[in-house]
């Protein structure tokens, strides 16, 4: 049986996959993406050795990385993702009836196409009326804009190559100015098992910039340290509190989840401490 050995540069520990079918690999400008079947996980998207999604568990990772914002906001209607070229945050965020427009600014054209082609459940909303594909650096998308949007969400890669410029000081500073009053924002933060110093580094440099910052998290199997984070931030509202009900169909988000998905007053203050635990 011929083996995938994810190369994740920051996890202590490596993954290893059965590989039943190379279906596609190819080498765009930006990274390299690899296709393959796993008779557990199905279909498995690859961009420069890391695993960025299986069918069997993405549902995990896209429903909390939209819908914990959406719903804390009263009422998304222009809404931009950056990033996620797979399209599994576009298919959750239009789940949302009050959206009205969705910026989907991607800078690799080819990771759309793949999706569209090995993961149409994941992809399914690309091609909706509301959407409107920029393929750009996210970073210069939102700079210079003012008071334009409900929600920004940062579907990434790792922390890492190009997609460091959205998470740096100047980056949030374009995001909280291009918010409107109540505006939110969210982005994937890494793991608490494996990568501990840039979930707080993330959340320091956020708070610099927004008046209310808190954090999330989810279990993600397939991703490096699987206690996964998202830190989220807010112009005005508080982000633990729900809006609106919940939309469906969700397979995994609920009410439920998303006040028990917050971390713990007292354990995140011992990680903003840079505690042990």
């Amino acid at each position: 049986m011929v083996k995938f050995f994810e190369k994740d540069p920051y996890a202590p520990i490596q993954y290893v996959y059965d590989v039943d079918k190379v279906l596609y690999k190819a080498k765009s400008q930006y990274q390299e993406i690899l296709v393959i079947e796993n008779e557990y996980f199905g279909k498995i998207l690859i961009l420069d050795g890391v695993v960025q999604l299986t069918e069997r568990d993405e549902f995990f990772y896209h429903e909390m990385l939209v819908h914990v914002v959406m719903h804390a906001h009263p009422e998304p209607k222009r809404v931009v993702v950056i990033g996620g070229g797979d399209g599994g945050a576009v298919r959750e965020v239009l789940k949302h009836e009050t959206v009205e427009k969705l910026y989907f600014v991607e800078i690799d054209n080819e990771v759309i196409n793949t999706s569209k082609k090995f993961f149409p459940t994941v992809s399914s909303q690309i091609d909706s009326p509301k959407v409107e594909i920029k393929n750009m650096d996210g970073a210069e998308f939102i700079k210079n804009r003012k008071e334009e949007f409900d929600i920004v969400i940062v579907d990434s890669t790792d922390i890492i190559g190009f997609a460091k410029s959205l998470f740096t000081v100047e980056f949030f500073r374009s995001v909280k100015e291009a918010l409107k009053e109540d505006g939110m924002f969210v982005t994937l933060s890494e793991s608490l098992h494996f990568h501990k110093e840039m979930v707080v580094n993330v959340q320091e440099t956020m708070k610099l910039v927004f008046p209310i910052v808190d954090l999330y998290t989810a279990p993600i199997a397939t991703y490096a340290g699987n206690w996964w984070t998202f830190s989220a931030g807010s112009n005005k509202l508080p982000l633990r509190q729900m809006r609106r009900p919940c939309i469906s169909p969700t397979r995994y988000y609920s009410e439920e989840i998303h006040s028990h998905a917050f971390l713990p007053e007292g354990l995140y203050e011992r990680l903003m401490k840079k505690l042990d635990w």
